[in-house]
Parts: C-alpha cells; structure tokens; sequence
C-alpha cells in the first residue's frame, strides 16, 4: 500500500465514527488506517471494528492503558505498526474532505513533509453532522456550515475549491509550515531517523516539536494548509497542564539551540 493514516484518539468515540466514516469515502483509497489509542473506553474499539469492512486494508488498532496523557508514546507504537513509507498524522476529531489523502499524495515529496491545516467547528455544528452530511461532502459546503449556525469570518475560504486560490493563498498565508498534528505527513525513513515523537512530552507543543526535530534533521517543509482540508469539531481539553506545558517550551528551546534531531525516549523504546 501507499500511505499509512495514524489517527490519535482518546474517549471521543462519536467524534471518531465521523472521522473513520470521511476516510471510508475517500478518492484516493490505496492506505491503511491505524487508530492510535491513549485509553479509551472500550466502546472506541467497537466503533473501530464496526468500520473493518469499509476500508481496502484492516484497520490496525494500537491501545494503552489509560494513565494520563501519553499521546507521544501511542503515536510510536503506530508507527512501528505503520506497513507503508509515507505516514500521514491526524487526530480523531477531524473529518477529511474527501480529497483529503489524494492531495498528500499528490503533494508529498523526498526531503520534505507536509504541513496542513484545519477549520474549527463550533460545538453546535459539529453535533449536527450526520453520517450523509459526510458521505455527501454537505459539511464542507460554506452555504451548508452558515445555515448550521457557522458565523461567517475569512478563515471559511479554507474550504474553497479553486485551484488558483488555492495556490495563492498556500504561497501568502503568514501561517508557519510547521509540524501540525491534526494534519501533517512525511516519508516514514525521515521521523525513523529522529526516533519520533518524544514520549518526554506531554500535552502542549508536542507535535511541533517533532517538526522542530526534523529541520534539525534538514527535512523541509511544504505548505498545504489550503489544499489538504479537514473540519475540526469541537471538544474540551481538561488534560492541559500549565506546568508541563512549560516543560515541554524548555524542551523545545533546548532542542532549536543544540540543533537536536534524535532523542532517546521515542520509537527504539517499542
């Protein structure tokens, strides 16, 4: 197969029946997905199962038990599961267009990952999504999210669909290409050769650490933020912790300024 979709999830299991049904639609279906679990209950492994015949390739399932937030170290472990050289990295809260793996694929490229982005629903809107809203692509249509209950700003025109605008806006968006763990992808060799994710990390810039990581490494990065489109539907963030955040800036500023690429608590550890 050609890409590998690692979908981190924890506790979100209608958030997540959403997302696996987007990626069961898809024009591009030559991947296989891994949901990567930071301890849910057991209901998300039925949600999973439930979705087993939909997809070219089983859906591979990596689960830890519930003991705080340990993204890092789930992520990992799917990597190591990971049967293709190109990875693609979301989250269990994100609905890919149906486009979505086609433009990585289309885009990826040695010596680089890719960096995309996400429009954030409102609570309200991401509740009224249905199943054939999804298999219909109606939650990407702009007209549709406005009678929803969407307010209508600027950052809408992510989920138009033409291809100039698209490349303009991909070229001038002030928006760093960093490493964003809701949508972002790279060769498998390049995170092989950082050790990962670092499983030091707890909530709070984690992701972007591993970007920072593979700079270091000369990996660059490609901006897709208008191409690649995903809808975020909302939810609560109850495991941020203030203290550990801080941790996790000090980690990264010591890595940007002793140029680290590799760290010890990552892959090897699996």
């Amino acid at each position: 197969m050609k890409l590998s979709i690692i979908i981190s999830t924890y506790n979100s299991e209608e958030w997540l029946h959403k997302v696996l049904l987007g990626y069961s639609v898809q024009t591009f279906q030559d991947f296989e997905v891994i949901v990567a679990d930071d301890g849910s209950r057991e209901v998300t492994k039925k949600v999973v199962d439930s979705f087993q015949s939909k997809f070219k390739h089983p859906i591979k399932y990596v689960w830890q038990e519930d003991i705080g937030f340990r993204k890092c170290r789930i992520l990992n472990e799917a990597i190591v599961k990971s049967a293709s050289e190109y990875l693609i990295f979301t989250d269990g809260d994100c609905i890919p267009r149906k486009d979505f793996v086609s433009q990585h694929n289309q885009h990826k490229q040695k010596g680089y990952f890719l960096s995309g982005g996400y429009f954030k629903l409102p609570m309200v809107t991401s509740k009224s999504i249905n199943d054939e809203d999804i298999i219909q692509g109606k939650c990407f249509s702009v007209s549709w999210l406005l009678k929803k209950g969407l307010k209508f700003n600027f950052k809408i025109s992510k989920l138009l669909q033409n291809n100039y605008f698209i490349k303009f806006m991909n070229l001038i968006t002030p928006t760093k290409k960093s490493w964003n763990g809701h949508n972002s992808s790279c060769y498998k060799c390049d995170i092989e050769a950082i050790n990962g994710f670092n499983e030091l990390l707890s909530y709070g810039g984690e992701d972007r650490e591993l970007g920072e990581r593979l700079y270091n490494l000369g990996v660059k990065s490609k901006q897709i933020r208008y191409s690649a489109i995903c809808i975020h539907l909302d939810h609560d963030r109850s495991y941020a912790d203030l203290e550990k955040i801080k941790i996790n800036k000090e980690i990264r500023k010591f890595n940007k300024i002793n140029k680290v690429t590799r760290i010890n608590d990552g892959i090897d550890k699996h």
